[in-house]
């Protein structure tokens, strides 16, 4: 497409980042200036990108917070703020935590982490006091809402 060999190294450096993982279009803008090129090579690299199909902040942001939601099972906060690092606009954050909840929601997440504690603890370790207490610190860390997380601690602690 292009003769300028500045122009063919940062594609093929963005290339290269993009390999390994689907990434937003400010983290291949912030990248390439990390690696020194000037703003116009990466403008045309990143519009070209997206021209393509390479570059899609949308099919980004929902792959992105539908793995965390449901292989590591983060708290709707901890995505939002993973997200925004990754430059995502706020709309889309929403859209994208919307559509990772349809498949598995907060409250069942907090249930499998707890279900995971359970096999490693005994019943009366985990609800215990001070097992609660550093439960709900630990489910609090991932980003799940503290009232939603005491409600499913009562609940299985009640079973």
């Amino acid at each position: 497409m292009d003769d300028d060999p500045l122009y063919e190294k940062a594609r093929q450096k963005a290339l290269r980042y993009l390999l390994y993982r689907g990434r937003s279009v400010e983290e291949v803008r912030s990248k390439l200036a990390q690696k020194g090129f000037d703003g116009a090579v990466i403008k045309k690299v990143v519009d070209r990108f997206i021209d393509l199909g390479y570059l899609n902040d949308k099919n980004f942001a929902r792959q992105w917070a539908k793995s965390l939601a449901v292989s590591r099972l983060w708290g709707d906060r901890k995505i939002e703020i993973s997200l925004v690092e990754k430059g995502i606009s706020r709309d889309l954050i929403e859209e994208a935590i919307a559509e990772a909840r349809k498949e598995k929601d907060e409250r069942s997440a907090i249930e499998d982490l707890v279900g995971k504690r359970l096999r490693r603890e005994s019943e009366c370790e985990v609800f215990s006091y001070k097992g609660k207490r550093r439960l709900t610190q630990s489910l609090a860390g991932r980003g799940f809402p503290v009232g939603l997380i005491l409600d499913v601690l009562r609940e299985m602690g009640n079973k």
